[in-house]
């Protein structure tokens, strides 16, 4: 199994002074001084942080480009108007839905197209249940039956043009 670290063991460049209880305990002026500079360290220069786009070239491969390609020509054009943030969240969004209204769409398309029935083995069997009948309906407690047989694991052989 690799490392994260490359064998490395790993160590926090925060030191002991990451954690408040410590910091209470008692800072030498060293500490303090230290302490300071790494806060002031993790701030953001004002043109940070960056957009290389060679970088982003390196870290996707041709074949996702191509099919980031239509949603990322959309950011582009909304990033001037709506900013960044918005502008990304937005392609996010939109490609989430469309993927599940493509999931919808498809499934809606397999249960129509692909239904087991009497001419083939394969495909989703749906099953209705009955209509329930409750007490104060009319005709209670009477309700629809199969009258033949045949009816049962018919699988819409009757109902067939043939």
């Amino acid at each position: 199994m690799a490392s994260n670290t490359g064998g490395i063991k790993p160590m926090t460049i925060a030191g002991r002074m990451v954690r408040e209880r410590e910091r209470l305990l008692g800072m030498s002026p060293e500490e303090r001084a230290w302490r300071a500079q790494w806060l002031k360290d993790q701030q953001l220069a004002h043109n940070e942080p960056r957009y290389v786009p060679e970088y982003w070239k390196e870290r996707l491969n041709p074949i996702r480009r191509v099919y980031r390609a239509p949603l990322d020509m959309v950011q582009k054009g909304l990033t001037p108007v709506l900013g960044l943030e918005w502008a990304h969240a937005i392609r996010f969004w939109t490609g989430k839905v469309a993927l599940g209204a493509f999931a919808i769409l498809a499934t809606t398309y397999y249960f129509k197209y692909n239904q087991n029935d009497w001419t083939r083995k394969g495909g989703w069997r749906v099953i209705h249940s009955r209509k329930a009948v409750f007490p104060g309906d009319p005709g209670y407690p009477k309700f629809d039956k199969r009258t033949e047989p045949a009816e049962y694991a018919a699988r819409g052989f009757r109902q067939s043009p043939i």
